[in-house]
């Protein structure tokens, strides 16, 4: 029974996996469609590219906070596990459908926090680990928006008597650069979760020890579920974040590409695991900001938010209570 059970959480982790990428392809695209500087279909393509091709540039370290970062993986076992991904998946499909960007890191999060806990109680939690996730919900996109109003204003200030249209123009060129510098980060951080989660998964079943680091077939696996998630997109999300938030320019695109990605690629190679999706919300409402306050659509602002605020205590106690039924289950 533990093999089939490891096999189904593999299993259920890759279709999180696809899902994660489906709910934050509005992250990797929604910019550079909204600015139509790429088609729909060509912008998805080549943020699941860019998502597969981090597998060879990036550690293991955000998967390793995942793994065993958050909650004591001895303490626990698969059923833990299991119901911290029904749970998370059950959440971002409801969430993708609605065409509600919410951080997947975070229903994952809620998810094994809240089995964890109903597992073996809140001394399995790991508090410095947490901690540092859940500092991040408000790090992540402030950092975001700053940065994305930092580089606006500079591109403002040097183009200041540029014709628009030239401006635009070039712009369009580096939107495909700064697009696949997000897709890059966002690949980096988002798979290793999924990865996690299996790591976890594997230490638990036996099959690794705490101190072996994460199988390739795992890391390339993860990659690719992400990327072909990204390809499908879920383009409710993708409207919300791209066409609803605010109305972009290509160089407005590319000020929140570009301060989204530099954060994420900063918080991939220091093990944290932050929301893509804060971030570059946080990005699009600064150059939303730039131009004007009324320029942003506050309303969808705070349904965004939220969204955010509720992930990870509803997904605990889904979990929790999930975790409770299996248990009479297997």
């Amino acid at each position: 029974m533990a093999v089939e059970l490891l096999l189904i959480i593999i299993a259920l982790a890759f279709i999180f996996d696809f899902l994660n990428g489906m709910n934050d392809s509005a992250n990797s695209v929604a910019t550079i469609v909204a600015t139509r500087v790429l088609k729909p279909r060509n912008a998805v393509i080549l943020a699941a590219f860019m998502n597969f091709a981090a597998a060879f540039v990036f550690t293991t370290a955000v998967a390793s906070t995942f793994g065993k970062g958050l909650v004591d993986p001895q303490a626990l076992n698969q059923t833990t596990i299991l119901a911290a991904l029904i749970s998370a998946i059950i959440w971002t499909y409801a969430a993708t459908v609605r065409g509600l960007p919410i951080s997947v890191s975070h229903a994952i999060t809620g998810g094994l926090i809240g089995a964890a806990v109903a597992t073996a109680g809140f001394s399995v939690v790991i508090f410095e680990g947490v901690f540092k996730t859940l500092v991040f919900i408000f790090i992540a996109p402030l950092l975001g928006l700053g940065g994305a109003i930092t580089l606006s204003v500079i591109i403002i200030r040097l183009f200041r008597k540029s014709p628009p249209g030239k401006i635009n123009n070039y712009f369009k060129k580096l939107q495909i650069v700064s697009a696949s510098f997000y897709s890059l980060g966002h690949g980096s951080n988002d798979a290793q979760k999924t990865m996690g989660i299996i790591y976890a998964a594997l230490i638990i079943s036996g099959s690794l020890t705490p101190a072996d680091h994460v199988p390739s077939w795992v890391i390339m696996s993860a990659y690719t579920a992400i990327a072909l998630g990204t390809l499908f997109g879920g383009w409710r999300v993708v409207k919300t974040m791209g066409m609803r938030l605010t109305k972009l320019r290509p160089f407005e695109g590319f000020s929140a590409e570009g301060a989204s990605g530099s954060v994420l690629l900063f918080t991939a190679l220091a093990g944290i695991p932050v929301s893509t999706t804060h971030t570059i919300t946080g990005a699009i409402t600064g150059v939303g900001i730039v131009k004007r306050i009324s320029a942003v659509r506050w309303i969808v602002v705070n349904r965004i938010i939220w969204s955010w605020i509720l992930t990870i205590p509803v997904t605990a106690m889904a979990a929790a209570g999930i975790y409770f039924l299996l248990s009479l289950i297997i």
